[in-house]
């Protein structure tokens, strides 16, 4: 394991046991991004860096009984959160890391990415691999439910001008990993972007 996958795995093992009592009110941030997406039944989705699964229950309404929802998360911890929370029963997780995905290419049609940029430790790569999963014109949404700039107050640190969610910054390497962006809100009750699949 590389030394940013054992950082990541540290990161989030230690906070995984409270992770959805610290942020409990969530559920609908999620449910609006994920409605953001335009799925339709039968679509398959992989939920990328899953987490505790919050975004499994949406993406399973979207898709129906006959599509396919994956959550795929690098921390041990956090599936077991998602199965004592019973998201498991809304899609299959996967333990892997988002760098080196077991998927076909073009295999799907979505990917979700809760708070995931900022944890990629390579980041073109890793946006390149999940252009790769995907097939041409399927989706992918960048999503938290806070702004950056309530984000990093929660953090207590200011806004920086290389931070990757920033429009300037985002665009650009969205666009050298395979993706297009579409659209980009960032406000303090929520941050999405959306990108469709080049090629």
């Amino acid at each position: 394991m590389s030394d940013d996958q054992t950082r990541v795995q540290e990161f989030f093992t230690s906070r995984a046991a409270d992770w959805d009592s610290r942020f409990p009110d969530d559920g609908p941030a999620y449910a609006a991004a994920v409605a953001e997406l335009g799925l339709r039944a039968g679509d398959r989705v992989l939920d990328a860096g899953c987490g505790t699964g919050r975004a499994l229950p949406p993406l399973r309404a979207a898709v129906g009984p006959s599509g396919m929802v994956v959550g795929a998360d690098l921390t041990p911890a956090m599936l077991r959160e998602a199965v004592r929370a019973g998201r498991d029963r809304d899609g299959a997780l996967l333990l892997t890391d988002v760098a080196a995905l077991p998927v076909r290419s073009g295999s799907l049609d979505a990917v979700f990415g809760a708070g995931l940029i900022s944890h990629l430790p390579s980041p073109a790569g890793n946006l390149r691999e999940l252009a790769r999963v995907v097939r041409p014109g399927g989706v992918l949404a960048l999503f938290h439910p806070i702004g950056r700039a309530a984000l990093a107050a929660r953090h207590g640190r200011a806004l920086t001008p290389d931070d990757l969610r920033a429009e300037p910054n985002l665009r650009p390497l969205l666009a050298r990993s395979g993706w297009r962006m579409t659209s980009y809100v960032d406000e303090d009750t929520r941050f999405l972007a959306l990108a469709v699949r080049e090629g």
